[in-house]
């Protein structure tokens, strides 16, 4: 897009409202669903847990064909590594099936195989992301205080940036699925939105507020650096899909179990697929 009309652009867009910009956002995310449902794509899931000595704990890179359904994305495991750091020998040990324990009681193991069901393979999302962890959906948005800090460009396209944190001040967090169990998005950061379609670029989040000192001090339970971040391509006009999404956060819990997470989704090799034709993928090759 050349300068002056980038330009001419942003005079245009400075008069929206940043409620009215994600409004179109929400609904044309839902309404190229159709569209999206003709693509087929390949997903690597790679997750860690990092001790506080700073060694690997364990780690698992799980590589999908993902299928998008009306509502919900279906995901084939295609293949799978993975490595934790025995208890006694204290040397990583490879594992070829996602859920082994290396004994009855196995803390990283269930932790890192809930975060990755919660939060990669969610119920009820397009994605598998979680749909409350961004402000998506419509019926999100009323629960947001909304800022727009302005414009800029993105690869050659005018973009909004718009603010959100909760509307209401209150302290509920649960990362897990979809975190219906909480009336309010704990959520704060900011979006940037491609202007000519009304599609997300990229979002960033980070927690709200900070964990209670009373939670902190009676359960020794605490999280820091808690946060999303995840980025759309545009694979056609009006479908656009997200191609890098992860976090990053230190869990401390009981007063001695310490975990620094990671996980990282990178989707990519987007074709679209014919109806008639059968679809055969190869492994995805890191």
């Amino acid at each position: 897009m050349k300068p002056a009309i980038i330009l001419l652009a942003f005079v245009c867009l400075r008069a929206q409202d940043p409620a009215e910009i994600l409004g179109k956002v929400a609904a044309n995310l839902e309404q190229a669903t159709a569209a999206r449902r003709e693509y087929i794509y390949e997903q690597k899931v790679r997750a860690r847990l990092i001790r506080s000595n700073g060694e690997l704990g364990r780690e698992e890179k799980r590589y999908y064909t993902a299928v998008p359904k009306e509502a919900e994305t279906e995901k084939k495991l295609d293949s799978f590594e993975g490595q934790y750091r025995h208890h006694k020998t204290k040397k990583l040990t490879a594992y070829s099936e996602p859920g082994f324990k290396q004994k009855d009681m196995d803390i990283d193991a269930e932790l890192l195989d809930d975060l990755i069901n919660d939060l990669v393979n969610a119920p009820k999302s397009r994605d598998g992301i979680p749909n409350r962890l961004f402000p998506l959906r419509a019926q999100d948005l009323p629960h947001y205080k909304l800022t727009l800090l302005g414009q800029t460009e993105h690869r050659g396209r005018a973009a909004h940036r718009v603010g959100f944190e909760p509307a209401k001040k209150t302290w509920c967090l649960e990362i897990g699925a979809d975190s219906e169990g909480c009336e309010l998005p704990p959520w704060k950061g900011e979006a940037l939105v491609d202007a000519a379609e009304h599609q997300p670029i990229h979002i960033q989040t980070q927690l709200a507020f900070g964990i209670p000192w009373a939670v902190k001090a009676f359960l020794g339970t605490n999280l820091r650096q808690t946060g999303f971040s995840v980025t759309y391509e545009r694979v056609a006009p009006g479908v656009w899909f997200p191609v890098t999404y992860g976090t990053e956060f230190e869990l401390k819990v009981l007063f001695g179990y310490k975990r620094t997470i990671t996980l990282a989704m990178d989707n990519s090799r987007f074709r679209k697929a014919s109806a008639e034709s059968k679809i055969e993928f190869a492994p995805f090759v890191e």
